[in-house]
């Protein structure tokens, strides 16, 4: 998890291991993606499915050796990407990683603005401040800066789509996480902002709000904890990675060409309680 801001120097590394032929007939071909948190779990999922469908991807991500190894894995499926690393609470690390993409691929039509992490478990009135700040500037203002660096070098491309990853806890509360669950109401109303703003430009903005999902962010927590997460659920499970991946393609693509400004939950029903 990245330990807090980085000074507006930092800039990514970018891999220049790819493919050269992207499926010619996939629903993306011929568009660039920018994946943020690209190099495991939901982030890993979406990337693979851009690839797949056509797409240059590139993932972003903390994390520079799990990145080259995710483009690795869509290179070895056929698909082309590249990586980097980037911390999306440096303003300027976002803005030089979104021109990277751009300059390797040529124009940024889709994004996916997936970074983020958990923080601890307090109640507000005992939260660490430091953390707060932490997860606010990863879970919110990571959001805040990959739109304000991908919105415009959508509407230089004509248009495209962007999909902002929040939670279900960005419409309810959770005891003990007050700094997540703000985080992901704000990521809500950005959303809404951003689409209202730009939908009469070409670029449309969406929302999803996954609920609990396996992915390394549940990795370390005991069995007792797992299965009263899974209660939470009403379908009886958790979900999976490829689930969420599948809504945010969906978004992403012309399908959803009259969805705009939309939060749209991947639950199992645990809103619907």
């Amino acid at each position: 998890m990245p330990p807090g801001r980085r000074t507006a120097a930092s800039v990514p590394e970018w891999s220049t291991a790819m493919s050269t032929s992207p499926a010619a007939d996939g629903e993306f071909a011929g568009k660039t993606a920018f994946v943020t948190g690209g190099a495991s779990g939901i982030g890993l999922a979406i990337a693979r499915g851009l690839a797949a469908a056509g797409a240059s991807v590139v993932v972003a991500d903390y994390h520079e050796d799990a990145a080259a190894q995710a483009v690795q894995e869509i290179i070895a499926a056929g698909g082309v990407a590249r990586s980097g690393r980037v911390d999306v609470t440096d303003a300027e690390s976002v803005r030089a990683a979104v021109d990277a993409a751009v300059e390797a691929f040529g124009a940024l039509h889709l994004a996916v603005n997936n970074a983020g992490i958990g923080g601890p478990s307090a109640p507000t009135g005992e939260y660490p401040v430091p953390e707060w700040d932490r997860v606010i500037a990863t879970n919110l203002s990571g959001v805040f800066h990959g739109l304000r660096y991908e919105i415009p070098r959508l509407l230089d491309a004509g248009g495209g789509a962007i999909v902002n990853v929040s939670s279900i806890l960005g419409t309810n509360g959770f005891a003990g996480s007050p700094a997540y669950v703000a985080a992901k109401h704000g990521v809500v109303g950005l959303t809404k902002t951003a689409a209202v703003e730009y939908a009469a430009q070409g670029v449309r903005v969406n929302a999803v709000g996954p609920g609990f999902i396996e992915t390394p962010l549940l990795a370390d927590m005991d069995a007792e904890a797992h299965a009263g997460l899974v209660a939470l659920h009403p379908v009886g499970r958790l979900g999976t990675a490829q689930e969420v991946a599948d809504l945010v393609l969906f978004l992403l693509s012309d399908k959803a060409a009259f969805i705009h400004g939309s939060y749209h939950l991947v639950d199992g029903a645990y809103s619907a309680r």
